[in-house]
C-alpha cells in the first residue's frame, strides 16, 4: 500500500484480493463515514464534504469506483457491470478496515451501489445518504434508455473525445438562464474542471455499466436503516419524478429534500446548502 500525506488527508492505493488497484482518500478520525461517487465521477465528488465531516469528528473514505479516477481500468467492455463495481466496492470496504456499523453517502451510481450494499449487508450499515440515487434503467431519458440497452462496444469515439468537448458539454449544462435574466453557471469553475477531467480520465467501458442494472435485484422494503434522500430538482440525466416515488418506498426515511436550482450534482451546486442537511441528519441518528 502507498500512502502519500497532504494537509491532514491520505492518499492512499490498495490492492484488493482479485488484483485490482484502488485509489481511494481517508480525512478525520471518528465514526466512519463512506463516501461513493456516480458514473464518470470520481473520489472528488466529495471535496467539499469531506472537510466538513473531518471538522465535525468523523472518519470520511471517499474511493475511486472501478474504471474512474485513479483506480483500475480493465480494457474489456464485460469486465464493466454492476456487479463487477459492487465486487470492487465491498472488497475495498473489507480491505481498509472500517469499523462497522457506519455510514454510507452516494450519489447517482454510487448511491445505487450504497442501497445494494446496505440490502445485501444490513448489520454492517449505520445510516444512508443517497443523492440523486440511480437505482433503475427507467429512470433515464427514453434516448439513454435505448443506447445503454445494448452492451457498448465500440467506444473509440468517446476515448478520442478531447478534454476540450468534455468541458464544453460540462459548461453547457451548468449554465443556468432565463429568457430576459441571465444567470451564471451553477457550477463553479473548478468543479466544471474536475468534473470534464473526470469523463476524459474514465475508461469509456464505464458506460456498459447502466445496462446491467435491470439485472440487479433489489427490494427496497427490506432498507431499514435512517435514510436522507437529497436531489436537484433541475436534474436532467435523472427523472426528478423518480426521487419522490423512491422515497415512499424507503421504510425509514428520516428526510427528503430537493435543491430547486441545482441539477444532477447539488453536493458540489450548492455545498454551502448541501452539507447542513448532511450534517443536521448525522447528528439526529
Amino acid at each position: 500500500m502507498n500512502v502519500r500525506v497532504q494537509n491532514k488527508i491520505e492518499y492512499r492505493t490498495t490492492t484488493l484480493t482479485n488484483g485490482r488497484n484502488v485509489n481511494y482518500v481517508h480525512q478525520g478520525v471518528g465514526e466512519p463515514v463512506i463516501m461513493v461517487h456516480g458514473l464518470a465521477a470520481s473520489l472528488h465528488d466529495w471535496d467539499d464534504l469531506m472537510p466538513a465531516l473531518a471538522d465535525a469528528g468523523y472518519a470520511g473514505y471517499a474511493l475511486d469506483l472501478l474504471g474512474h479516477g485513479e483506480s483500475e481500468k480493465p480494457t474489456h467492455a464485460h469486465d464493466y457491470s454492476v456487479e463487477n463495481a459492487y465486487a470492487d466496492f465491498s472488497a475495498w470496504i473489507d480491505s481498509v478496515n472500517v469499523k462497522a456499523p457506519f455510514i454510507l453517502v452516494g450519489h447517482s451510481l454510487g448511491a445505487g451501489l450504497s442501497l445494494l450494499y446496505t440490502y445485501r449487508n444490513p448489520d454492517r450499515v449505520k445510516a444512508l445518504v443517497i443523492v440523486n440515487p440511480f437505482y433503475s434503467m427507467g429512470q433515464l431519458p427514453l434516448i439513454l434508455q435505448r443506447m445503454f440497452h445494448h452492451q457498448l462496444i465500440n467506444t473509440s469515439l468517446i476515448e478520442r473525445t478531447p478534454y476540450q468537448l468534455f468541458r464544453f458539454f460540462v459548461d453547457m449544462t451548468s449554465f443556468s438562464g432565463y429568457i430576459g435574466n441571465r444567470e451564471s453557471h451553477v457550477l463553479p469553475e473548478h468543479i466544471r474542471y474536475q468534473t470534464a477531467l473526470d469523463y476524459k480520465r474514465a475508461s469509456s467501458g464505464i458506460y456498459n455499466i447502466p445496462r446491467t442494472l435491470r439485472h440487479v435485484d433489489l427490494d427496497l422494503s427490506r432498507i431499514t436503516q435512517p435514510t436522507l434522500l437529497l436531489w436537484g430538482g433541475r436534474d436532467q440525466t435523472l427523472s426528478p419524478s423518480s426521487f419522490s416515488q423512491l422515497a415512499e418506498q424507503l421504510p425509514n426515511l428520516v428526510k427528503a429534500h430537493h435543491f430547486p436550482v441545482c441539477g444532477h450534482v447539488p453536493h458540489q451546486c450548492h455545498p454551502e446548502d448541501f452539507n447542513p442537511h448532511v450534517m443536521e441528519f448525522l447528528r439526529g441518528i
